[in-house]
């Protein structure tokens, strides 16, 4: 099988060359302010606050620039004239725009079925939320992604390295194992590329999702984040409707840093790439990637609806910050059927898949 030629997953998974061969950075790191007169210790205390690119200058309000440390008006101002020198004017034509979609990768869920819904695969730059109920498949999608994302883009992949934040302690190695050796990888290769950490309350997990801004900038292969799942520890620390506004909104800005951190490294999110996961609430949730949970809706009416009165937990603030939205739910004995409810491109469809030692399978 042609898959199997690849023996082993590449120790340090290069970005997709250019049209001249070379690595193509998607990123102005800020060290490039000091060249407008911006000072060393100035650009210091940006990367302490987690701006580590002149896109995050631009992506950050001056009322947050000047909650920095040292940071005053006037060093602000000069900060952000300084970023738009750089970056040039906001606007631009849809020629223009239409090009630079061309950077957008897309990442195999290793369901042809899945992939065929979705466009090719999860994509880049964006946020994909993914929930559902349990034993639907949320975690070992993101373990498949995992793998996937090593592959070169012939393959299904994105050639690069993964981030893997987890909230609820199911990340398995021996998973990943299994995954690789379906995809003829080598599994202690595969597991080199992932980057793990487990999240212990939802400001750890800022915390780390901050820290995954720093690594971007530093090693440039970085191509899929899994937060597997963004929503566990929320409802952990924020109990009750007495706390249901400070938890929206600690989940708000938690969801901008990854919408940012998409953009600005030309990442997938899974809130589980950016992927974002939880049971179902996914960001890819379960994500750029996430996982999702559901819950019943407490509104909802007494009728009998397909599926059921189930609505991902997040509320709206999850379902706007999502651009790709899809729901898992079972199907008869071992399939599994995946529904794209929201994508700014693609229509509301569905498909089939199963779950073997492999990951994500076709039917």
């Amino acid at each position: 099988m042609a898959r199997q030629a690849a023996t082993e997953a590449p120790s340090r998974p290069s970005t997709p060359p250019g049209d001249d061969g070379e690595e193509t950075v998607y990123f102005d790191s800020v060290d490039e302010l000091q060249q407008h007169g911006i000072n060393v210790q100035d650009i210091l205390k940006l990367k302490s606050a987690a701006i580590h690119t002149v896109s995050g200058v631009t992506m950050t309000t001056r009322r947050h620039l000047l909650k920095i440390k040292g940071m005053s008006e006037a060093k602000v101002e000069k900060i952000k004239e300084a970023a738009h020198k750089i970056l040039g004017s906001s606007f631009a034509t849809g020629l223009e725009i239409q090009d630079k979609r061309k950077r957008v990768l897309t990442i195999s869920t290793g369901s042809k079925n899945v992939d065929t819904i979705l466009g090719g695969g999860i994509m880049s730059q964006s946020i994909t939320e993914v929930y559902g109920e349990f034993r639907t498949g949320k975690t070992q999608m993101a373990h498949t992604m995992s793998v996937v994302c090593q592959l070169p883009p012939d393959m299904g992949g994105a050639s690069g390295k993964v981030a893997y934040i987890d909230t609820e302690g199911t990340f398995r190695p021996d998973r990943i194992r299994s995954i690789a050796e379906r995809f003829g990888v080598n599994g202690d290769m595969a597991l080199e590329n992932i980057l793990y950490a487990r999240a212990f309350n939802s400001e750890h997990q800022m915390e780390l999702i901050n820290e995954c801004s720093m690594r971007f900038a530093e090693d440039k292969d970085f191509r899929l984040l899994i937060v597997d799942s963004i929503m566990a520890l929320f409802r952990t620390d924020y109990s009750g409707r007495g706390e249901l506004s400070e938890r929206q909104q600690k989940l708000a800005q938690m969801l901008s840093k990854l919408s940012k951190l998409s953009e600005e490294y030309n990442v997938t999110s899974l809130p589980d790439a950016v992927y974002v996961a939880d049971v179902y609430v996914s960001a890819f949730v379960r994500w750029r990637p996430l996982l999702s949970q559901h819950t019943a809706d407490p509104g909802a009416t007494m009728t009998f609806v397909a599926g059921g009165a189930l609505k991902p937990i997040g509320g709206h603030i999850l379902s706007h910050a999502s651009a790709t939205r899809m729901f898992l739910r079972k199907g008869r004995a071992e399939e599994r059927v995946a529904k794209l409810v929201d994508s700014p491109d693609r229509p509301e469809s569905e498909a089939s898949y199963k779950l073997d030692e492999g990951g994500w399978a076709d039917v």
